[in-house]
Parts: structure tokens; sequence; C-alpha cells
């Protein structure tokens, strides 16, 4: 690889996993505009859970299929069909067609994070992807406080359309980077495709993922529905695992597994997710609901977050070099434990302050740790290895906030309705009248009082699970000891 050529290459890569980060951020902010004009609102989080699930059932078959067919080809292809899948979204008519494009969209980004991480792990030395990987993960952090700013100017100017159109010239320019300046070795093996394998995941993995979205909601848990679906969802998920030990040439390889950098690392990285989803769906709700700030003052108290994971991941490069995976990963987790600790502990009276602060020491800890996990796994495999172990990272991660979606989303529902059980006026669709200044003041202060302790009791108890999860990742993170520092690359 030429010198020169290697930062054009980390441009194109930078471009395309900002174009894939600010997705789930600038929707988010134009969704009560596209709700008000397409209607639909009943299957308003279906917008975010058909994203979410074709972009985390696939993100296991790209990383495969890189280390088949290349980095280039793989990309090229997701790509493509993220920005088809953006297109379409952009001319939907309807709620339904809207979610149908947001699957293709999902498909197609399910390629890039894990693709785009996975090229710089191939271009830059053990020594140097301490340091890029570090500007990598800082994406994630921009995208989160650039997207809802582009997405407000976006749907009051020119509409919600160019939500999605936003994607289509930065998407090409990283394509056209990627094919022009990024050249691979020669592959002279004929690449065979676990098609089973890939089949039985999707099947289960959609399975599952379909019961924790819709269980509770549209049928009960405990329903002939729910029993249906995890019986397909286990039967599927044992024929992929048998389907995976007979391949020749596995989707997932099951050996990567016993490798402690990555064992240690992805099971960290699903308790990080669940963490992640819990503090950026539930924060604004607290802050404008029970403390009665503006959404102003709520979005800044999950901005801070965005900041403290970026500073982090480019300290967090540096560090690994000078105190190694184990030290470094351990710092993280301790950030996590000390932000989740203090949500538990925030009252009303505690103020914004509390909450900005918290959700900084959440970002910083997730900028420790995912920098320094990513580097850990792709210097512990080989270059054919390399894109099934970075994918395997990026699916327990997208996992665990799949996972986190439905279990704290369930914890909240049952948090409130044990509170409000008492109150035969007040029901969960009551809560929405505290969130926002308008009807906050025609309710009667008894009523907002009760809504208000209810609401706090329930975050509470769903920090208290993110809190757990802290404590589960901080443990695990000793997995990693021994790992002192960054290790000659394995070829």
């Amino acid at each position: 690889m030429e010198q020169t050529k290697r930062p054009l290459i980390l441009i194109a890569v930078m471009l395309a996993m900002f174009v894939s980060a600010v997705e789930a951020t600038i929707v988010s902010t134009a969704m009560p505009s596209i709700a008000a004009d397409l209607g639909g609102f009943s299957k308003y989080s279906w917008v975010f859970s058909a994203y979410l699930l074709m972009s985390t059932v696939t993100v296991l078959l790209y990383g495969k299929l890189a280390d088949l067919l290349g980095r280039k080809a793989v990309f090229t292809f997701g790509m493509l069909l993220f920005l088809i899948g953006s297109l379409l979204c952009g001319l939907a008519d309807s709620m339904e067609q809207l979610i149908a494009f947001r699957f293709i969209q999902g498909a197609g980004a399910g390629a890039i994070m894990p693709i785009a991480s996975t090229i710089v792990g191939d271009i830059y030395s053990p020594e140097e992807r301490a340091k890029i990987q570090g500007y990598l993960s800082s994406v994630w952090g921009i995208s989160a406080i650039a997207g809802p700013a582009i997405g407000g100017v976006l749907v009051a100017t020119i509409g919600w359309q160019y939500v999605f159109w936003v994607n289509l010239p930065l998407g090409i320019l990283s394509l056209l980077g990627i094919l022009v300046y990024l050249k691979e070795p020669v592959r002279i093996e004929r690449a065979k495709v676990d098609y089973r394998g890939a089949l039985c995941l999707t099947i289960a993995l959609s399975s599952v993922l379909y019961l924790l979205i819709e269980g509770g909601v549209s049928f009960g848990w405990l329903s002939a529905p729910s029993y249906y679906l995890a019986i397909i969802g286990a039967l599927f998920m044992f024929w992929f695992v048998k389907a995976e030990r007979a391949s020749s040439d596995p989707m997932m390889p099951f050996e990567i597994w016993q490798n402690r950098a990555i064992l240690y690392a992805n099971l960290v990285s699903l308790a990080t997710g669940i963490i992640l989803i819990g503090i950026s769906s539930y924060l604004p709700a607290y802050v404008t609901g029970v403390m009665e700030q503006p959404a102003a003052i709520a979005g800044f108290t999950l901005t801070t977050m965005s900041i403290g994971w970026p500073i982090a991941s480019v300290l967090s490069g540096r560090l690994l070099i000078s105190i190694g995976y184990f030290r470094t990963s351990l710092l993280g987790g301790s950030f996590l434990l000390i932000g989740t600790a203090l949500f538990v502990t925030m009252q009303p009276g505690f103020g914004p302050l509390w909450a900005g602060m918290s959700s900084f020491f959440v970002g910083v800890g997730m900028g420790l740790t995912s920098t320094a996990f990513i580097v850990s796994i792709q210097s512990a495999v080989s270059y054919d290895k390399r894109g099934a172990a970075t994918a395997s990272n990026m699916f327990m991660r997208n996992l665990g906030s799949t996972i986190g979606v439905a279990l704290l989303g369930s914890i909240l529902n049952s948090s409130l309705l044990n509170r409000l059980d008492d109150s035969s006026n007040l029901s969960l669709e009551s809560v929405n009248s505290i969130l926002s200044i308008d009807s906050r003041v025609q309710l009667p202060e008894a009523d907002k009082l009760v809504l208000q302790e209810a609401l706090a009791f329930g975050l509470r108890n769903v920090y208290s699970i993110a809190f757990l999860c802290a404590l589960v990742s901080f443990l695990l993170i000793f997995g990693l000891r021994g790992l002192k520092g960054v290790k000659p690359d394995v070829k």
C-alpha cells in the first residue's frame, strides 16, 4: 500500500462510517414530521427497528464475505444497497413503504461499519491502528452531535426527504474513494459462501428480534405467537451452530471465539450495547418530563456523551501503546461504572448538569473500551479472519442494543404500571402529557406529581439495569489481563 494513498482511503472510510452512524440520530429528528406527513404513528418504532434488525442480522455475513471475496467488492455492494435504500426512503408515500425501504437501507448498512474498520486494519500496522481507530471511533460522537442539527435544518427548510437523500453525495464520494485507491491482494482460491449458515442465522435472529420488539405490544409475552417465535428462533440457532461446525468455511469461525481478546471484548460489547441504548433512548424523557427542562436542554445532556466519546477514543489510541489493552479497557470500564452509578443516584432536584455529567462519563467509558476492543481483536487474528472477527464485535454491540430496546422498554412499562395502578384515572398514555410544556401546564398538580414520580421510579429501574451491565462489563474486562500492548501483526 502506497503511503500517499492511505490518507485518501482513510477519508473514504470515515465518510462511510459517518453516513452509517449519523443515520440513527438524523432520522430521529425527522420522525415527528414524517409521521405527520405519512400517518401510521402506531408503526413509528418500526422505522428504527427495521433498520436495526437488518443491519444486525447481516453484519456477520458481510464480515465473512469480506474475507472470502475481498473488502472492496463487499463494501461496494453494501454501500450501493444502502444508497438505493436511502433514495427509496425519501420517495416513500406511506409509513409501510418507508419501513420496507428501511429494511433495504439496513441490509446495506450491515456492511459499512465492519468492513470500513477492517479496511483500516488491513492498511495500517498494529502500532498505527491504535491511533487511527481512535479517529474512527470519534466518528460516532461527531455524528451524534451533527445528526440532530443537520436533520432539524433539513426538515425545517427543504423537507424530511432530504434527511435520507443527504446520504447520497457523501456515500458516492466514499465509494469512489475505495474503488479508486484501495488495492487488495489477488485471490486465486474460489470463494465458498456458507449460504445455509447465513439463512439459518438470519431466520433465527429475525424471529428473536421480532419477538423482542413486538412482544408485550402486538401480542403478550405468554401467548402463542411468543412461543412460536421463541421455538423458531431456538431451532434455527441450533441448526446454524450445527451448519457452522460442519462447514469447511463457516460464516462465523467458532475458533476465533477461543481467543481471549475476541471472547471477552465481544461479551463486554454485548453489555455496553445495552448501556448505550438505555442512556440514549430514555435520558431526554427524564430531563424533559421529570426535571421539566426544555427539549434543547434535554438534547444537551445527551450531547455530552457524544463529546466524551471522541475525546476518549483519541486518548485510548495513545494509552493502548503506553499502558496496554487491559489497563486501557479497565479504565474505560471504570468510567462506565461511575457514569451509570451517577444515573442510578440521580434525583429530579439535581438538575440537568448532573444528567450531563453522568452522560459524559458514560461517553468516556464507551470511547476508551470500543477503540481498545477493535484494535485488540484485529491484532489477534490473521488477514483472512480479520473481517469475520471485526464483524463479530459489531454484531455483539448491535445485538446488545436490540435486546436492550426490548428489555429496558419492558422494565420501564411494567414499573410505570405498578406505580400508576392505584391512580385509576392515569395510564401509560398519560405519561405523554408531562413530556411537553403545553400539556404539562394543563394537568392537575396532583396528577403531574404522580406521573413524574412514576417516571422517575421507572427510569431509575432502567438505570439500575444499565449499572448491572456496567458491573458485568468491568468484571469481564479482567479476562483481558495479560494483553499488555500492541503486538506484531499476524499475517
